[in-house]
């Protein structure tokens, strides 16, 4: 019981830092003076910090790593990094630990390849509840560096391309599923750069875009990656690999947000939206459309992807998730109304 109550404290106290005491009171309905006992042991191996006086008082995990340092971008160096520099000093269970390898060596082996910058820049740091990585380049940018290799017309229409997973600038080196696969390793994963920021909780099984104002964005040039994972997760790199891939290895799934073939001020009604949505939806077994954050969409938009993608790809199921009312009957009526073969066409068919 006494390890359940400060285990509680540990993992709760950064989202309520004013608040955790009386938190853990009611939760173990405990006495303050008793609360209080496990909160000072916990300051004591310094696991915690405190500031302030009596009931103002608030509390903050401390870390127990801390690393930072620079790392020029010679290929194939990502494997010694994280055995030399960063492996010794974390202490995680086996399933977290390998989550945070696969995800740092990817990750860096992104900007190995792919940044065309010299160095890097590595912040690691790990508290009781958890720990997370900064990786920081001042090269090319990872979505002007997509859109330029695959002829888009936007940085944002490379951030959906990403967001599908199976995307890469170099294949001869890599078969673009690190990003896909890592961000859905952690519980929180984050890219940014210039004004475009592709990010991902775990808890919400949720992606969405942030573009930000020129005058508040305090990170142009570059990219950054930011993963963070609780101490505690009780899934493993397997269970990842296994939930996205069929019995062949073959990437099976992939998770599209609908929101991002939206530009600011837009709606989605344009069947060039659908076929950018649409694109390199061949290379999956099953895809989920997610209109999270999409209202309605137009008529054009929704034929394109509910009546003439499944009629020309019948083996690849969509499944609209997160769909309004309003979706739902635009979505009803193109599959009502789509227009009936002559019987000859049929049979030849």
């Amino acid at each position: 019981m006494t390890s359940n109550i400060k285990d509680y404290i540990l993992r709760h106290a950064e989202h309520n830092p004013s608040g955790i005491t009386a938190e853990t009171m009611r939760k173990f309905s405990l006495s303050r003076p008793a609360v209080l006992h496990y909160i000072n042991q916990a300051i004591g191996e310094g696991l915690l910090t405190a500031e302030g006086t009596t009931r103002a008082r608030r509390y903050r995990l401390k870390n127990i790593v801390e690393l930072r340092f620079s790392i020029e971008l010679f290929p194939e160096t990502e494997s010694a990094v994280w055995r030399c520099r960063v492996f010794p000093h974390l202490k995680l269970p086996k399933n977290v630990l390998n989550i945070c390898e696969h995800g740092f060596t990817e990750m860096l082996n992104n900007a190995i390849d792919h940044s065309e910058d010299k160095n890097a820049y590595i912040y690691i740091s790990q508290n009781y509840a958890s720990v997370e990585f900064f990786i920081i380049d001042r090269g090319i940018g990872i979505f002007e560096k997509i859109q330029k290799a695959r002829g888009l017309q936007t940085p944002q229409e490379a951030l959906l391309e990403l967001s599908k997973g199976k995307l890469t600038t170099y294949p001869s080196r890599h078969a673009g599923e690190g990003i896909y696969f890592t961000s859905r390793m952690f519980d929180r994963f984050v890219i940014r750069s210039g004004r475009l920021s592709y990010q991902r909780l775990r808890e919400e099984d949720d992606d969405w875009l942030i573009e930000m104002e020129e005058r508040r964005s305090g990170f142009r040039k570059g990219t950054l990656v930011y993963m963070q994972i609780s101490t505690d997760a009780n899934w493993s790199t397997k269970e990842i690999f296994d939930k996205y891939q069929d019995d062949n290895l073959r990437f099976r799934k992939t998770h599209v947000p609908i929101a991002l073939a939206r530009e600011p001020g837009q709606q989605l009604v344009s069947r060039s939206q659908a076929k950018r949505i649409l694109a390199r939806l061949e290379q999956f077994t099953e895809v989920l459309l997610d209109f999270k954050g999409v209202d309605e969409i137009g008529q054009g938009f929704a034929d394109e992807i509910f009546r003439i993608f499944p009629e020309t790809h019948p083996e690849i199921p969509l499944i609209a998730i997160n769909k309004s009312p309003a979706i739902d009957r635009m979505i009803a009526f193109v599959k009502a109304n789509a227009p009936t073969l002559p019987p000859s066409l049929i049979d030849k068919n």
